[in-house]
């Protein structure tokens, strides 16, 4: 198990990440501001809300404990940071803002990847790749979701003007990103199951 799982900083984080998301989907659906318009808010929220409910049903039903809110709270910042980008209207102010969350949502996805991984395994061997396939994967996965939507494949609901150079920096960055999440997850985490490992 994860000690930090067990801190009361680490639930309080966990319960804020989840505060704000939830939040930021209510005025977004709710209040409808003009920033959000064309951004497919409503088909969002099944999307980015899923793991901040879904995780806490399986802890639940499978009886984790600790809970894992490290690993919690890494999966859901991801969503809470995109969606707080399209409500500040930094998507729409700064063009480097897709490029920036790329990477760094990829950081955080995968540091989640290891969060749970290490909650159950303390072997680091091929940690390191397997963060950084997870990371890869997730990322095709999201391109192809993407131009499914851009291709009017929800009924109009993408306003998505995909390129080919777009694509292949997205999946450039994401990667990457997903590489530096696997050596922090390694190195941070894999650390915190150092006392379970056999002498």
């Amino acid at each position: 198990m994860l000690d930090v799982d067990r801190q009361d900083a680490t639930r309080w984080i966990n319960l804020g990440v989840k505060l704000c998301l939830f939040s930021a989907f209510f005025v977004a659906l709710v209040f409808q501001p003009d920033v959000v318009e064309g951004k497919a808010m409503p088909y969002r929220a099944p999307l980015f809300l899923a793991p901040a409910v879904i995780v806490p049903v399986l802890a639940r039903t499978r009886g984790w404990r600790p809970y894992p809110h490290t690993a919690d709270a890494l999966l859901s910042a991801p969503f809470l940071i995109d969606t707080l980008g399209n409500l500040f209207g930094f998507y729409d102010s700064y063009s480097v803002t897709d490029d920036v969350l790329h990477a760094v949502n990829w950081v955080l996805l995968v540091a989640a990847f290891h969060a749970f991984r290490f909650r159950n395994v303390a072997d680091n061997h091929d940690a390191l790749l397997l963060g950084y396939g997870f990371g890869a994967i997730a990322i095709i996965w999201w391109e192809g979701l993407e131009w499914v939507v851009s291709t009017d494949g929800f009924g109009g609901a993408g306003g998505l003007d995909l390129t080919y150079g777009d694509t292949v920096g997205d999946l450039f960055l994401s990667s990457t990103g997903g590489l530096i999440g696997s050596i922090v997850g390694v190195m941070w985490l894999g650390r915190l199951r150092s006392s379970d490992r056999p002498h």
